[in-house]
């Protein structure tokens, strides 16, 4: 090796230098120097330089790309550094693809993964970059490019000097600059954080105004001048608090036509006012945003780690409420609404996300939200077997069993809890007829003023359009057709959107006039007075039915005494008053019932008394019993029943004249399968393929007659518990009757 070196700048000019070695190399004088001689150094050897030298150009931002021209046109001249320690130029690759990228992390970066997969293949002798912040900010990926290099013998180049990763000293080096490199990023993070954290504790940071404001010439926030976008905003909080949801909020938009004033951000009409269609998005950025009750907020949106994608832009991002932001201050801006106001948006906005479902939902229920578990506390639940009937709907105690796999708290049905409570609200209401009466027509009257304005407003703007439209064609000279041919289209166009407008207003107008009739008032002041006819009519839905639940009653504490059919009803209603009540739910035995054992007892000394069951039913009816499962009342049939089942065998049926058509060890089919604890149906099936000896009473309207004696009986019970397999059937000697000479019995 020559001991004539030259030494590259990291500007790609060769230096010289005297007296002293960089990383191993001798240097001279630069007029000892020959040009044309390539620098070398001990680390590169043969084998180094029949691979690639690879030069890694990155900028973080795009700005830094299209302002410091000056450090990407260094790093790019690290070709000739290449080409200077002895790689042929058609060996040197450049790898900028990932310009305008950060390098806190490997992800999105593809030309350092593409770097990374180039080593891995052992065709990289050398990388060059122009310091080692460019490769990684990161220490895990910096130690990663690390770990490869030194396996594949790799070297490392910067501006300072060529580096070994399998040398024990440059080793150390190397990482030493990696974290320099991180705790480097971190402080400037911190620097940048530090002073928006302050700029913002003035509440000096605005980004875009929100919907119904504008940006000053200062920079700063105000309400829009524009009236119309005044009333519309205004409009859109008041109706809110009128109907509890997002949803019914941008269905009423939908169905009187308002659309909400947007100033878009971007594109060629930046800051100009358009009239949107509403959607559900913006609808609650504008109930969500503290900046309508005059708050300034800052830091209300953050990213979790834990739920960030990597790869994917956007993920992780968490919203903070206004109370939890890291700046909150109050007062800054002019507002819509005051400071309660927002606060009571919020909680309605929670309650409805939650499982209380304090808003007025979908389906028949009229208590769903209102209604706590009086064993837990927890809200019990809607179920639905039909979505539209109400007799379907159950209300459960789910949380303990879905939570921790308990058993369930209690269920009722909802059908005789919600006619008890709406029995209780509306002899809570009837006092107050007159002027529920007054209220309404009030409020419906109201309520049409404020969409009629809306539609003059609407038409105002548009004639305003028209008539602008007008000058700007009169303005233009005739003779010049180019631009007066488009002026006039434009023209006529804004003339057809005002007449068709005014035809939609004329036909609003008609459908809804401003001012109620008499005959309106007169309607309304009638249903006001009947009530309970309002309340079941088909035009009354069950949004409006909630609406005045919730208005009326804050919240129902249902107790199920046991799995008995009484149950405790705490009603806890609008300023404070409470109320207790029983009443008694439908169940499904008679062990359920509360007065079971008084109904037995009273039915024994009825029978006792040599009563009929006519009579007995009549007077269990007379003194408040009642069957289960929804029968209304005791009827003969549902006393014979219930004796049956409790193997009593009644002095009506014995004395029955269809019992007395029965011979001696017959059984009436159905009667037989009660004895059997069988299904009827299968018993059917036995008489069909002649596993029972039977006959048809044609006395009895063709009921069939079965014998079954003692003998018989235990036959069948051995064939009812037998198990029946397709590949084996029964035995013979079960599913043969027994024969009988009895005359009497002669089927």
């Amino acid at each position: 090796m020559n001991s004539t070196s030259t030494v590259a700048s990291s500007s790609g000019k060769s230096q010289s230098h005297s007296g002293v070695s960089v990383q191993g190399v001798p240097t001279t004088p630069a007029s000892m120097a020959k040009p044309s001689l390539p620098l070398r150094s001990d680390k590169i050897t043969d084998l180094h330089l029949q691979k690639l030298a690879l030069v890694y150009v990155r900028q973080s931002t795009q700005q830094q790309v299209l302002e410091h021209r000056e450090s990407t046109a260094r790093q790019y001249a690290l070709v000739d550094r290449a080409v200077a320690l002895g790689w042929p130029r058609q060996a040197v690759q450049v790898i900028d693809e990932d310009q305008g990228l950060s390098g806190s992390s490997m992800i999105g970066r593809n030309g350092f993964q593409r770097l990374l997969a180039e080593v891995s293949s052992d065709r990289v002798g050398l990388i060059l970059g122009l310091e080692m912040s460019r490769f990684a900010r990161s220490c895990k990926d910096w130690h990663t490019l690390l770990e490869l290099c030194s396996i594949y013998r790799t070297l490392l180049s910067d501006a300072d000097g060529l580096y070994d990763p399998s040398q024990y000293n440059d080793r150390l080096l190397l990482g030493l600059k990696g974290t320099m490199s991180e705790a480097e990023l971190h402080i400037l993070k911190s620097r940048l954080l530090q002073g928006m954290w302050n700029k913002a504790e003035r509440g000096a940071i605005l980004n875009h105004p929100p919907l119904g404001y504008v940006r000053t010439l200062a920079g700063d926030f105000e309400i829009d001048p524009d009236e119309q976008v005044q009333s519309t905003v205004r409009s859109l909080f008041e109706q809110f608090a009128r109907r509890g949801t997002v949803s019914g909020l941008l269905n009423w938009l939908v169905e009187n036509q308002v659309k909400i004033p947007i100033r878009p951000h971007l594109g060629p009409n930046r800051g100009e006012l358009e009239w949107r269609r509403p959607n559900r998005p913006t609808l609650l950025n504008l109930l969500r945003h503290p900046i309508y009750a005059g708050a300034y907020r800052w830091g209300h949106r953050s990213i979790d780690p834990r739920k960030k994608v990597p790869g994917k832009l956007g993920t992780g991002r968490t919203y903070n409420a206004a109370a939890d932001c890291r700046v909150l201050i109050p007062n800054r801006f002019p507002a819509y609404i005051t400071w309660d106001e927002f606060e009571r948006n919020q909680q309605q906005l929670s309650a409805n996300s939650a499982l209380a479902f304090a808003a007025p939902r979908h389906g028949p229920s009229i208590l769903s939200g209102l209604i706590v578990c009086g064993r837990c506390g927890h809200r019990m639940v809607v179920c639905y077997t039909n979505v539209t009937s109400t007799k379907t709907l159950r209300y459960s105690c789910v949380r303990e069993a879905v939570d921790y796999g308990a058993p369930l708290c209690q269920s009722l049905s909802g059908a005789v809890l919600e006619a008890f409570v709406s029995e209780r609200l509306l002899q809570a209401v009837s006092p107050a007829s007159l002027e529920l009466s007054l209220a309404t027509s009030q409020d419906l009257q109201r309520e049409r003023e404020q969409v009629d304005k809306f539609w003059k407003q609407r038409l105002e703007r548009s004639r305003y359009e028209v008539e602008l439209a007008r000058r700007h064609y009169t303005a233009v000279d005739p003779e010049h057709r180019l631009v007066a041919r488009e002026l006039e289209r434009r023209w006529d166009e804004s003339l057809r959107a005002d007449e068709q407008l005014q035809a939609e207003y004329g036909r609003f107008a008609k459908d809804n006039p401003t001012q109620l009739s008499a005959s309106e008032r007169e309607q309304i002041q009638l249903l006001s007075q009947d009530l309970p006819a309002l309340w079941q009519a088909t035009s009354t839905t069950p949004e409006n039915r909630q609406t005045i639940a919730r208005i009326l009653l804050q919240k129902i504490i249902v107790t199920v005494e046991g799995d008995t059919d009484r149950v405790e009803v705490d009603l806890f209603w609008a300023g404070g008053f409470g109320s207790r009540h029983t009443l008694k739910r439908p169940v499904q035995t008679y062990a359920q019932l509360s007065n079971y054992k008084e109904l037995v007892l009273r039915i024994e000394t009825l029978r006792a008394a040599k009563k009929t069951l006519p009579e007995i039913a009549a007077i269990l009816n007379r003194e408040g019993f009642s069957p289960p499962k929804r029968s209304p009342k005791f009827t003969s049939a549902i006393l014979c029943r219930f004796l049956l089942d409790r193997g009593i065998r009644t002095q009506n049926q014995t004395h029955d004249k269809s019992v007395q058509l029965l011979a001696a060890n017959e059984w009436w089919l159905a009667d037989l399968a009660q004895e059997l604890q069988m299904p009827i149906a299968t018993l059917h099936r036995w008489q069909r393929v002649g596993w029972v000896r039977s006959r048809k009473v044609l006395e009895a309207r063709g009921r069939w007659a079965i014998f079954a004696d003692t003998d018989e009986l235990k036959r069948l019970r051995k064939l009812r518990i037998e198990p029946q397999k397709w590949h084996q059937p029964f035995p013979l000697e079960l599913i043969t009757p027994k024969q009988t000479t009895d005359k009497n019995n002669d089927h």
